[in-house]
Parts: C-alpha cells; sequence; structure tokens
C-alpha cells in the first residue's frame, strides 16, 4: 500500500502497460518467415490454384471430387509452405 504512495510522490513514472499481442498474421514478414515477400492468399500459389480451378470448371461436377482431389491437395500443400492455415 505505502509503495503505490511513495511511488506517487516520487515523481517517478508508472510502468508501461504491455502493448496487446497481435494475432497471427501469415501477410506479415515478421511473423511468417515462410512468406517473406508477404503474399495474401489469393496471390500466392498461382500455378496449383489455376491447375484446381480448371479442373472443377472442365469436369462434370459429380466427377469432379474425385478427378480433382489430387490438385486440390497439391494447393493446399502449397497454401500450408507459406504459413497458411488451410
Amino acid at each position: 500500500m505505502f509503495a503505490s504512495i511513495s511511488s506517487w510522490w516520487s515523481g517517478s513514472p508508472a510502468p508501461a502497460p504491455a502493448a496487446p499481442e497481435k494475432p497471427y498474421d501469415p501477410t506479415d514478414p515478421k511473423q511468417n518467415p515462410l512468406n517473406p515477400k508477404g503474399l495474401k492468399p489469393c496471390c500466392a500459389c498461382p500455378e496449383t490454384k489455376a491447375a484446381r480451378d480448371d479442373c472443377f470448371l472442365n469436369t462434370d461436377a459429380s466427377e469432379a471430387d474425385e478427378k480433382c482431389r489430387e490438385l486440390v491437395q497439391k494447393h493446399i500443400a502449397c497454401m500450408r509452405g507459406y504459413g497458411f492455415k488451410v
């Protein structure tokens, strides 16, 4: 009790409150070394994204899940390689 009163009278500043921790941002190169260019999810892995999208667009809907599964898995692996939580 007296410590807080004496510090108030001594004129020394109180310690600053700790800054709130920023949430994980995979596009921030300081937080995510796997993504040094700071790519956003829409711009990462354009090759696997295009192949996946083409597969779904050019395959019958009833067969697309099975035929495009490997391309989807490759795209997910690529996104995780950049540190995105997919």
